[in-house]
């Protein structure tokens, strides 16, 4: 089957060298002091710029978000491109004839990464659990948008409050190559792999391609090109598929009732190895907080924001070490940052912020011509602008600044401007979990500082040894940050997850970059023969711990890897959901552009939404708590709940008949004799309107056991076509799980308001007159 699905990877791949391959003469520029000229990097320029270009048209509705409009901006951007190549003698700068050799090996290592993750990925393809949901609902409803923004596929009409981003570039990615977004899904996960591993190695090369000099490799250039791949290798491992050491807790009895325990704790509980090691436990291991890293996110595969914007997040970096180098901020390079730190805004904001620092950090160290505070201020100013189509059709759901610990004086009074003081938010991170978490990043930071300090007398700082120290610095500030303040959100007993989370997960991918370069850094120069092999102890145990955590994940979740099933991320629904699969089938294939269908209401990670979600048709109300969160407060969504009850049930309120409620083990047979109805039979043909299958009824369902269903009351009716046409209502979906949410469901009003044009089993669509 995978052979199969290689012909998806191989229809794929070449949209990404195309792209690269038209914005390689800016990129060149850019990148006019790396080795390998950013190649890599110009396949991740080339995508933003094109999403954002096309992006803009759709918010000032200047065309539509459809191939042609695509085409017409590639082609502007190819013709731009050829004019920068013609004034700029970009042949010579590329110095194809020195560097194919390295153009063709990040080519390779691009494809094979490619290949590798959607490989994994075809064992466990279902884009269901966790909030897949929400990332393909995003992705489908953009996809049928002509213009933006994208509805929310939860909440008609209103458009996504969300930094969808990222999905953007999904949807363009999905719809140039003209694969079905099902397949897609996991291509992107899989593309986000790949560009992480050759992005980081990329970077890992040409911070190490300074040393020449300074570890004087005078062996020859092909020397130095294997010490700087082999380099750019450790660094590409670290930064995607390396994890952190709490993988010890392999060795040992597993901690239980989510409460860890130092692991020396444990020395004298040994288990065979592995034991039962729970991945997930590496990134909630600090009591009500979220820390995950870049391999995790990779192995369960949500499409999110911090996800989706790793590659932004290392051509970031790339800009920054190559202005480093070159020891200058030209107006281009702000330019260029100020769009990029805009595009991290609509992606997952907190990365702006974050790069907005490293951006100051370097800027403040360059000391460039034009003045440091006059380039912060252009670099704010200019991603203003470039965030502002966004901006205008978003409101942040982030309202406070809290303050941990803060005294009883302070809590009394609860709140000074932006800042809020809660009463037992008191929430600290034991060191002691802090250093399992990023202890193998601090052992090589300490061994360096070491190494320095031994030869203090013969070693020169170098600028690849001071970018990594800004990096060091920087990824410690995030740390250490949510031991003090977090953002306050919807979720109150996690209070600071969200601040943590965001602020680590860039924390690990610059200790990444960073420990990579030292490891390099230290077992080249280090003179010390004893204090080399106590290193390279320590730090060869600490390696197998990072390196043995992508074992337990990958065959955690993707079950050993025992069973392929391919890269259709719904065919799970096939066997689930088989009514609901072939109607979303039957949706997508007939149904065109975006009017507003019902289904049931549910809460957040169920299957509920389903529709919705894999159609990308809005709906009244999908996951309830995610649009709490995305709209600021519970009581925006909370009427829409009772407003879709009323549509879909009966009212039971006639006094001329008698009821019973369905309890849990009932069925027809069971009741009939518990009331002496008769024979259930007769009970089935009282309730035939509300109950298609006589061995499908519900708990808390209400059955007719006197009377008879009577017509519709006319007011009733029009109740509920005043509520359809309120949410524009074009579709009713009824399945198994409205049914489910829904006990007293009605169909026979659906039948009076509209027609039926999908059955298969007891799940019908119908259409609204």
């Amino acid at each position: 089957m995978f052979l199969s699905d290689l012909s998806y990877v191989f229809k794929w791949w070449p949209m990404f060298f195309a792209i690269g391959i038209i914005f390689l003469p800016l990129t060149t520029i850019i990148f006019s002091n790396f080795s390998d000229r950013g190649y890599i990097f110009s396949r991740i320029l080339g995508i933003a710029v094109l999403s954002y270009i096309v992006f803009l048209l759709g918010v000032l509705k200047v065309l539509p978000f459809q191939m042609p409009t695509i085409i017409l901006v590639c082609v502007i951007c190819l013709i731009i491109n050829l004019f920068v190549a013609k004034k700029t003698q970009f042949l010579t700068k590329l110095d194809f004839k020195e560097n194919w050799r390295l153009y063709l090996l990040e080519e390779a290592i691009f494809l094979a990464a490619l290949v590798f993750w959607s490989y994994i990925r075809g064992f466990q393809p279902d884009i269901h659990g966790l909030e897949k949901f929400m990332d393909f609902g995003f992705v489908n409803s953009i996809l049928r948008a002509d213009y933006f923004p994208p509805r929310d596929m939860w909440f008609t009409p209103f458009p996504i409050n969300y930094y969808y981003f990222g999905h953007l570039v999904t949807a363009l990615l999905t719809r140039i190559s003209q694969i079905p977004s099902s397949i897609t899904y996991n291509l992107m996960i899989a593309s986000l792999f790949s560009l992480t591993f050759t992005a980081s190695f990329s970077i890992g090369i040409n911070l190490l391609s300074k040393l020449n000099a300074t570890l004087r490799l005078r062996s020859g250039r092909e020397r130095y090109t294997l010490y700087a791949i082999g380099g750019g290798l450790i660094i590409a491992f670290l930064a995607t598929i390396g994890g952190n050491i709490h993988s010890i807790y392999s060795f040992f009895t597993p901690y239980t009732n989510g409460a860890p325990v130092p692991f020396w704790q444990l020395i004298f509980s040994p288990q065979n190895f592995p034991n039962a090691y729970w991945y997930p436990n590496a990134t909630r291991f600090i009591f009500n907080t979220i820390h995950e890293f870049p391999i995790y996110s990779f192995v369960v595969s949500d499409l999110h924001g911090h996800v989706l914007d790793i590659p932004f997040v290392l051509l970031m970096i790339a800009i920054l070490l190559s202005s480093f180098y070159s020891k200058n901020f030209k107006i281009p390079t702000l330019f260029l940052v100020s769009f990029l730190l805009a595009v991290m805004y609509m992606t997952n904001v907190w990365d702006a912020i974050i790069y907005f620092l490293l951006t100051a950090l370097v800027i403040f160290y360059v000391r460039p011509k034009s003045g440091i505070y006059m380039n912060l201020l252009f670099l704010i100013g200019g991603t203003f602008l470039f965030s502002l189509p966004f901006s205008k059709n978003f409101t942040p759901f982030v309202s406070n600044i809290g303050i941990l610990c803060a005294p009883k004086f302070l809590t009394d009074i609860g709140y000074v401007g932006p800042f809020l003081f809660e009463p037992n938010h008191c929430q600290k991170s034991p060191l002691w979990q802090l250093v399992i978490l990023y202890g193998f990043f601090y052992f090589w930071v300490i061994s360096f500082i070491i190494f320095l300090k031994l030869n203090a007398k013969r070693y020169t700082l170098n600028a690849s040894d001071i970018f990594v120290g800004i990096l060091i610095i920087l990824s410690t500030i995030l740390i250490i940050v949510p031991e003090f303040v977090y953002l306050k959100d919807i979720y109150p007993a996690h209070y600071r997850a969200n601040t943590m989370f965001k602020l680590v997960y860039e924390s690990f991918i610059m200790l990444s970059i960073s420990s990579g370069y030292i490891i390099f850094k230290i077992f080249l120069d280090i003179k010390h023969s004893y204090l080399k092999l106590a290193v390279l102890i320590i730090g060869v145990m600490e390696l197998f711990l990072v390196g043995i955590y992508p074992y337990f994940a990958i065959n955690s979740y993707y079950a050993g890897l025992n069973s392929y099933k391919g890269l259709n991320g719904t065919s799970y629904l096939d066997s689930l959901y088989s009514n609901d699969y072939l109607a979303i089938q039957w949706i997508n294939k007939n149904i065109k552009g975006q009017p507003v269908i019902l289904e049931a209401q549910g809460d957040s990670y169920t299957d509920y939404a389903r529709i919705s979600a894999n159609t990308g048709l809005p709906t009244v109300l999908g996951w309830t708590v995610h649009e709490w969160l995305w709209r600021g407060t519970y009581d925006i969504p909370a009427p829409r709940i009772l407003d879709v009850q009323k549509i879909y049930e009966l009212n039971i309120n006639s006094s001329s008949e008698e009821f019973y409620t369905v309890q849990s083990g009932d069925y027809l047979i069971k009741i009939a004799a518990e009331i002496k109805f008769g024979d259930w039979r007769n009970l089935f043909e009282l309730n035939k309107k509300t109950i298609e299958n006589p061995n499908l009824i519900y708990p808390n369902q209400k059955l007719i056991i006197k009377g008879s269903v009577n017509n519709i009351d006319n007011s009733k009716l029009d109740n509920v076509k005043n509520l359809i046409k309120k949410y524009n209502i074009s579709y009713i979906y009824v399945g198994d799980l409205e049914r489910q949410k829904y006990p007293n469901l009605y169909e026979e009003k659906f039948s009076k308001l509209g027609k039926t044009i999908f059955k298969s089993g007891s799940t019908k669509i119908y259409k609204v007159n």
